[in-house]
């Protein structure tokens, strides 16, 4: 099992990102998936997760209203649509599958 995000960068506020998370060695379809995000020095906390149909979507409070998650079960893949971006968004972010497999990590780093 194998969690391969990317997309993260440099971005000004107010700025958008996409961030993805290809997954491979599991049948995709089958799991709830989610990004969570870690700025230094605080705790990893959840930012979005969408059900295994990717019909059932939830959010932190923090990212409500800009940022929007999505999965195409034919490309393994689920993204997130990050709009809006606040210096505050600076984090790394995580791609997760339930069972608590986590991906490597992509640094978002938004300037003021």
């Amino acid at each position: 099992v194998q969690l391969q995000a990317s997309g993260g960068g440099l971005v000004q506020a107010g700025g958008s990102l996409r961030l993805s998370c290809a997954a491979s060695g599991l049948p995709f379809n089958r799991y709830n998936m989610g990004w969570f995000r870690q700025a230094a020095g605080q705790e990893r906390q959840l930012v979005a997760a969408i059900s295994r149909s990717g019909d059932t979507t939830m959010y932190g409070d923090s990212v409500k209203d800009r940022f929007t998650i999505s999965r195409d079960n034919a490309k393994n893949t689920v993204y997130l649509h990050m709009n809006i971006l606040k210096p505050e968004d600076t984090a790394v972010y995580y791609c997760w599958r339930t069972g608590n497999i986590w991906g490597q990590g992509t640094l978002v780093t938004v300037s003021s």
